[in-house]
């Protein structure tokens, strides 16, 4: 199989991967599914990943690539600090509301799943948060707010809360209660 063709059989897998692990976990990801799911035979799509493992490992990865597409490649050139922290907020709840991934934020599933299962997948998922934290971080502590740590967890802790109130209860006014939490938030530290 051609190499471009190879890349993008491997890409095609991934998407769905990464849809239907938002939906059902990574553990819910298997090759006879997702075989079935793209219409493939399992040998074929086994040939793309060596192990369930490498395969819950390149979900991860590409459901990463996915959300810093949507949240914070928007804001790259935008400068360091206040204005940009506001824009990396507003596009994390945009990402949520537009299901960017059809269940949800992808890491709050995969996060609860995996956060008390030691080795590399959890690892990974861990990696994934901490990019984003840290990031979160960055741009308050640029921003001059006083806890950055504080900030990234009280931010994260209301997103995650609206994503869940929106995919637990369909609760559509959820992301406007967590945009005015967090813009009264980043009022008081900026």
């Amino acid at each position: 199989m051609p190499a471009t063709k190879q890349r993008s059989t491997r890409e095609a897998i991934l998407e769905r991967a990464v849809d239907l692990a938002s939906e059902e976990g990574l553990e819910g990801l298997t090759i006879g599914r997702l075989a079935s799911d793209l219409e493939m035979s399992k040998s074929g799509l086994f040939g793309h990943f060596g192990s369930k493992q490498d395969l819950q490992l390149a979900t991860l990865l590409a459901a990463r690539e996915r959300f810093v597409a949507h949240v914070v490649s928007p804001v790259a050139e935008r400068e360091p600090g206040g204005e940009r922290l506001r824009a990396l907020c507003d596009h994390y709840l945009d990402y949520m509301e537009a299901q960017v991934f059809p269940g949800g934020c992808f890491y709050a599933t995969v996060a609860a799943e995996f956060d008390n299962r030691p080795g590399p997948v959890r690892d990974a998922v861990r990696e994934g948060l901490e990019a984003w934290l840290g990031l979160l971080r960055s741009e308050a502590q640029a921003a001059g707010v006083e806890d950055p740590d504080q900030l990234a967890f009280e931010v994260h802790s209301i997103a995650q809360g609206a994503n869940s109130a929106f995919q637990l209860f369909g609760d559509r006014k959820a992301f406007g209660r967590a945009r005015a939490a967090i813009g009264r938030l980043l009022d008081a530290e900026l």
